[in-house]
């Protein structure tokens, strides 16, 4: 991968990173160019959500094979913090917290950490609220609702949501990317992203391939707001947050986070810093403006109890009908999707990564995986087996590679957890 490549892959909330996840087990080979050692992985149970949970297991044999692997993996890939919970039903497995916040600041279970492409699935699951009501079709076009748009009336709602429209990935262009790198802290509206998505021609005709593009999102939540009158937090809380008690999720498209927060760091703008490899190197993330991650309302923070909640919720359709939820879940991409030149997120969809409206699916799990600014998740569900798992993580300055790249870790240790508790069920690799 070239270092322009590599650098705008760090920044997808779950794109060029997630390939490499896909393709992999253990994804790029992290180097570090310092020498901080590694916190202690002791779990931590402070803040859990409530007092049984904390240390009570509906399998302790199961549990005790959840932190040897979450230990054993921190040591390995150089994480700063990583925060679990599993669920079979509705009866946790475990619910932990391992390594450190800050210096001196012990992770907890409470702790609240940015969501990024997880509210992908709640934008997808109004659109397709929407088409339950009969308010829309997936095969209504863009233009109807933003006519301004560039190829509006060749894209289609149900493209946006499958991400087989063919727009440009505005966290791929150059110029936004500069932006971005040299100001963390900017305030970013949804019309300035979908410009720069927009003003590149479409990558192949509309529904004829995949790649991963933020400016759909974009997109769609725009159009939203247009179909229904109403802004997207207020959309997305009226029909997705609060009909499924996810009260510690909540849109805030400003750095601000409610405490308790976990915090993040990174090595990402290394190259753009024009920090030499070798020179120790880690910035706090913590509070970077993330508006420019997806469109306004999406822009959220949760905790690994709501992150698991809306595993099982997403996972089993339970705000759609069965027909909804069936489309939610199609596997159309596997005969349309292939490499592009010049597409760094164009790939062929298998079972080792499937993309759905607004959900990813591995072998048998339906999950969610972002990643950006030094914080990693994943929310995934097996449906066989009822088993809610997900997961968040931080990095260590070891974690990074000597360009200040790193892979999506909570990925690939979602990919050793579901071994554990779903050993047939194992997500595949190639």
């Amino acid at each position: 991968m070239n270092r322009s490549g590599d650098r705008r892959g760090r920044h997808a909330a779950g794109a060029a990173v997630l390939l490499a996840a896909a393709l992999t087990v253990t994804g790029c080979t992290a180097g570090g160019s310092g020498s901080t050692a590694t916190t202690p992985a002791t779990p931590s149970s402070t803040g859990a959500p409530t007092a049984s949970e904390a240390g009570a297991s509906a399998d302790e044999a199961l549990a005790a094979g959840i932190r040897e692997t979450v230990t054993d993996r921190m040591d390995e890939w150089g994480l700063r913090a990583v925060i679990v919970r599993a669920v079979r039903g509705e009866q946790p497995i475990l619910t932990e917290a391992f390594g450190e916040s800050m210096t001196g600041v012990p992770a907890t279970t409470d702790m609240h950490f940015r969501n990024g492409a997880v509210a992908i699935s709640y934008v997808a699951t109004a659109l397709l609220q929407l088409v339950d009501e009969g308010t829309v079709t997936l095969d209504d076009t863009l233009g109807r609702w933003l006519p301004d748009v560039p190829n509006a009336d060749r894209v289609t709602l149900g493209q946006l949501g499958q991400m087989t429209s063919g727009y440009a990935d505005y966290v791929q262009d150059a110029g936004f990317l500069a932006q971005l790198e040299a100001d963390p802290f900017r305030q970013w509206a949804p019309e300035e992203l979908a410009a720069f998505g927009t003003a590149q021609p479409l990558i192949y005709e509309p529904g004829t391939n995949w790649n991963y593009s933020h400016t759909n999102y974009v997109l769609l939540g725009l159009a939203l707001e247009k179909i229904t009158g109403e802004p997207m937090e207020l959309l997305l809380q009226e029909r997705v947050l609060d009909p499924l008690g996810l009260e510690n999720t909540r849109a805030s498209s400003t750095p601000a986070i409610e405490e308790p927060v976990l915090h993040a760091f990174t090595a990402e703008r290394r190259q753009s810093l024009g920090i030499p490899a070798g020179t120790s190197f880690l910035e706090e993330s913590t509070y970077w403006n993330p508006s420019w991650t997806i469109t306004r309302g999406a822009i959220q923070y949760t905790d690994i109890v709501d992150l698991t909640r809306t595993a099982r919720a997403i996972g089993t359709g339970e705000l759609l009908s069965p027909a909804s939820h069936d489309e939610q879940l199609n596997l159309d991409t596997r005969g349309r999707s292939s490499t592009i030149d010049g597409c760094s997120t164009c790939f062929p969809h298998s079972a080792i990564y499937t993309y759905g409206i607004g959900v990813v699916m591995m072998g048998d799990w339906i999950l969610q995986n972002p990643m950006f600014s030094g914080t990693a998740a994943v929310e995934a569900y097996l449906p066989d087996e009822d088993i809610s798992l997900a997961v968040a993580v931080t990095f260590e300055e070891t974690a990074f590679d000597e360009d200040g790249g790193v892979p999506n870790r909570a990925t690939d240790l979602f990919r050793a957890l579901a071994g554990v508790v779903a050993p047939g069920s194992a997500p595949p690799t190639r």
